[in-house]
């Protein structure tokens, strides 16, 4: 093989633009509109007080999320693959099936949202809207292979940009705002310690690391040059480098949209006594009277643009792991009729995410629900990865570096910490 074929990062001739992929889409997608709706929320209830919060997610995202994908890359095989060749059955199955009904009701969250934000701008039907996102999404998944779908999914990341222009519309008092970075205005009661729970738990997901260790897995079956590093050690250097830099680069980039719609919250509805948001169309709508039209156009665009990339990989993730649970073929570079039960999930997790619009299904309850699954399931997943990739027999030569042991353990303790408290919360 020659020594370009293995160096995945393209060496310096290749534009940075090139070098991101997983890392960057899969970022992208954690600031989904259920995820923008967690954010103007404590932002409208909590001003500048989580702010500090971004800076503490920032560095656990980057390691649990590197650690999936170099499962992901060594193993060749996606998180479910590798759990059901290496642990017990009925593990698997019960985190799979706690991944499914906390994606879907997700999904269906993320899609309605979709629709709600047209109909702000255009009017018109919501739930039609929301439907039409759904079988848009669903039907470029199908029918366009994963090499030309991929490209599209990265254009999409684009979209975020509209919360870095929203702050850059309205004023913004940042000595405040960094005062508050440095010397946190903490409250210590439980409304606090919820929105920090709901803030953790939107930040890191189940689904996130499913989907990034998976697409490392279609980069591999669709390259001719690209092999698990076990079969195929000489690729290592490049593509752990690729994977480190482009990880970083995504999550780095998810953290700072969290914390600009956070402050966009912070700044036009908190200060205004506008502190309580349900939703994230309801967050867009609250800015046009505070903010000016533009602010509402941006924020709301958002919305669409990042459901138009999160409903696919929410979809496709719960896909994923349900094929790799069950031994199935999956990936979505193979035709539908080579992977039938990969493309059944997907279907039907999307035809359930639309039907639940159509019910009068409590869509605040059903996000509250489905932070609760996934806090439920991650810790074990995580626990579950952090084993793998610490393990000889698993990752072979290729176990993770110290750094990324200690940094997927500290998230694995914080979402451990965030469930029990959401618990206690639950309970009282």
């Amino acid at each position: 093989m020659a020594a370009h074929e293995n160096t995945e990062d393209g060496g310096p001739e290749t534009p940075p633009w090139a070098n991101l992929g997983a890392g960057l889409i899969t970022g992208a997608a954690d600031d989904d509109p259920s995820g923008i709706a967690t954010y103007s929320q404590v932002g409208a209830a909590f001003g500048y007080g989580m702010l500090w919060c971004v800076f503490l997610t920032m560095p656990l995202m980057i390691a649990i999320q590197a650690i999936s994908a170099g499962i992901g890359r060594v193993t060749g095989k996606g998180l479910m693959d590798g759990m059901r060749q290496y642990y017990p059955r009925k593990l698997v199955y019960a985190l799979v099936t706690s991944i499914f009904i906390a994606n879907v009701i997700n999904l269906a969250a993320d899609i309605g949202a979709m629709g709600a934000a047209l109909k702000l701008l255009i009017g018109g039907p919501a739930l039609l809207y929301a439907a039409g996102f759904a079988v848009l999404s669903l039907v470029l998944q199908i029918f366009i292979p994963f090499t030309r779908y991929s490209p599209i999914l990265k254009l999409l990341t684009l979209s975020l940009f509209a919360y870095v222009a929203t702050v850059l519309v309205i004023d913004v008092p940042w000595r405040a705002v960094l005062r508050s970075i440095v010397l946190p205005p903490i409250s210590w009661n439980a409304p606090y310690a919820v929105g920090l729970v709901a803030l953790l738990g939107t930040t890191i997901s189940p689904y996130l690391f499913c989907w990034q260790a998976s697409e490392e897995v279609e980069e591999i079956e669709s390259s001719k040059q690209r092999k698990p590093l076990q079969d195929a050690p000489q690729q290592a250097p490049s593509a752990l480098r690729r994977i480190g830099i482009d990880t970083t680069v995504g999550m780095i980039f998810s953290n700072l949209v969290a914390f600009f719609i956070i402050l966009t919250a912070a700044v036009v509805l908190h200060e205004h006594g506008k502190t309580d948001i349900q939703s994230s169309a309801q967050a867009a709508e609250a800015l046009r009277p505070l903010a000016g039209n533009l602010a509402f156009v941006l924020f709301a665009a958002g919305i669409i643009g990042t459901g138009l990339l999160a409903v696919p990989i929410l979809a496709g993730a719960t896909a994923y792991a349900a094929a790799g649970a069950f031994g199935q073929r999956s990936g979505l570079e193979h035709k539908p009729r080579e992977a039938v039960f990969f493309y059944g999930v997907l279907i039907v997790a999307s035809l359930i995410g639309i039907a639940l619009n159509l019910t009068p299904l409590d869509p605040i309850k059903a996000l509250y629900w489905s932070a609760v699954i996934n806090g439920v399931a991650a810790v074990p997943l995580m626990i579950v990865m952090m084993l793998m990739g610490s393990s000889r027999k698993v990752m072979g030569k290729f176990t993770m570096p110290w750094p990324l042991k200690v940094f997927g353990w500290l998230a694995t303790v914080a979402m451990a910490t965030a469930a029990a408290v959401m618990f206690v919360t639950w309970v009282k």
